[in-house]
């Protein structure tokens, strides 16, 4: 192989490492809670566990689209995935979301050291916070109230399923639509 040949080959090599490694900071860089692929919702990936929106605006579901389980969010008006940055964790299987009225709030179950514990993710203030921390009992199916308030779950903490019901109590933001009146019976 002439001198030539072999520099030009060389260069042929480093231009495509060069493109490569742009290729990699470029997917690194995009954002993790969106989906990667096909913006649709009916794709070739396994999504499970829908929960709609009081309102029928938003969709979440469970999906594999990035290669890992995380929770989506969908806005059927839109037709395009919504950011919720700080939903999802890495090394954290969440499953089973339900969405309030507006999907601010959205409740959920993360394992992150082999238990179940039940999670609230609100959407204006793009956290995620832990509600059964100090509940000692397994937990599964939870469900939120549309302004809310209330969660609903299961537990096993007399050896059976049971139904509970979490208050987050009266001070809480509730999610109502812009200019809707907040009644407080209480």
């Amino acid at each position: 192989m002439s001198r030539i040949t072999h520099r030009w080959g060389k260069k042929i090599v480093q231009h495509w490492a060069i493109a490569l490694s742009l290729l990699g900071l470029t997917t690194a860089c995009g954002n993790p809670n969106l989906p990667t692929g096909s913006g649709e919702l009916n794709s070739r990936y396994n999504d499970e566990q829908p929960s709609l929106s009081g309102d029928g605006r938003f969709l979440s579901f469970v999906s594999n689209r990035n290669g890992i389980s995380q929770i989506l969010i969908y806005d059927l008006e839109r037709q395009r995935f919504v950011e919720v940055t700080g939903l999802n964790k890495n090394g954290a299987l969440a499953q089973s979301p339900s969405l309030s009225r507006t999907g601010r709030y959205i409740v959920y179950l993360v394992n992150e050291a082999g238990r179940p514990q039940i999670a609230l993710y609100d959407r204006a203030i793009q956290r995620s916070q832990i509600l059964s921390q100090n509940y000692r009992s397994w937990v599964r199916n939870p469900q939120i109230s549309p302004d809310g308030r209330y969660i609903v779950f299961e537990s096993a903490r007399r050896g059976q399923w049971d139904i509970e019901v979490l208050d987050r109590g009266p001070r809480v933001e509730l999610d109502v639509r812009d200019g809707t009146p907040v009644r407080n019976f209480q």
